[in-house]
């Protein structure tokens, strides 16, 4: 991966991405579609996000609510319920970035006041108008995501004339409404959304064509750890997905993607750094 001067505003504090950054999945919720509420006890969940960053993540992505194809959303209250106790135990305990993966401005606004650095939102601020403006007033880190549909229905049946460019004019007109709302750009990631609302030849457009949404100056994160996309090529269960997702995450560093939210980070990390390696050989 190149150096490149989109920086990432969190907080106050600027990041440079000069290789990948590596974001580790820490779901605690019970209908996970990748690891079915292994990590629904809270000291569970805890010990599972020191292992993370032990094993090389710098973000830890924190979810209380599923957004697997075909789920359904849960009270705010739950939800807090579930990643409040998770996130003051690392803030306090670790040095890593803590992103929580929320659609409510509720839940943002309390995991922000309790050590949270970044909201991962699926809806890009189309489910909850106050979202925006709490970003921008909070100096968050914000992840904005493509997604055609809701998450209970957005695999029914997605159709589009051209994805790459549809994704694109999505990306501009969030962009627009964030600025509107005061939000600095600087504060935005941009994830196409792999595997939300899409089918498996619009997954692997997106995947050869993710240096594409670029031209926005903004830093890009990939999603495609474990996703269904993978199974339809091979009938893989999640759990044997491991190859389909470091070949998903090799693509996309190719693309000079910045940010990788993956399940598997110690075997992400170890790829990424063997493929850097060989490219920057010389005999």
């Amino acid at each position: 991966m190149k150096s490149n001067d989109r920086a990432w505003l969190v907080k106050g504090q600027e990041f440079h991405f000069g290789g990948p950054m590596l974001m580790g999945i820490l779901n605690v919720t019970p209908d996970s579609f990748s690891d079915g509420g292994n990590f629904f006890s809270h000291d569970r969940a805890i010990a599972h996000g020191y292992r993370l960053i032990q094993e090389g993540a710098e973000i830890i992505d924190i979810g209380g609510e599923s957004t697997r194809p075909g789920s359904s959303p849960i009270t705010a209250e739950t939800e807090l319920s579930r990643i409040l106790p998770i996130i003051n135990a690392l803030a306090a305990g670790s040095k890593a970035l803590i992103s929580v993966d929320t659609q409510k401005a509720v839940v943002a606004e309390a995991a922000l006041a309790n050590g949270a650095h970044i909201i991962n939102d699926v809806s890009a601020g189309r489910n909850d108008t106050n979202m925006l403006k709490l970003i921008s007033d909070t100096q968050a880190g914000y992840v904005m995501m493509h997604m055609q549909g809701t998450p209970a229905t957005m695999q029914e049946d997605p159709r589009y004339t051209d994805i790459v460019e549809e994704i694109d004019q999505f990306f501009t007109e969030r962009l627009k409404v964030a600025l509107s709302t005061g939000l600095q750009s600087k504060q935005i990631v941009f994830d196409p959304g792999i595997g939300f609302g899409k089918t498996l030849k619009n997954n692997l457009s997106i995947l050869k064509n993710m240096q594409h949404f670029h031209k926005h100056g903004r830093p890009l994160l990939l999603g495609a750890s474990r996703k269904s996309f993978i199974g339809m090529l091979d009938n893989s269960e999640p759990d044997q997905r491991l190859g389909g997702s470091l070949a998903a995450a090799l693509a996309a560093y190719q693309e000079n993607v910045e940010i990788y939210r993956v399940h598997d980070v110690a075997e992400t990390k170890q790829m990424l750094e063997l493929f850097t390696a060989i490219q920057k050989h010389s005999d």
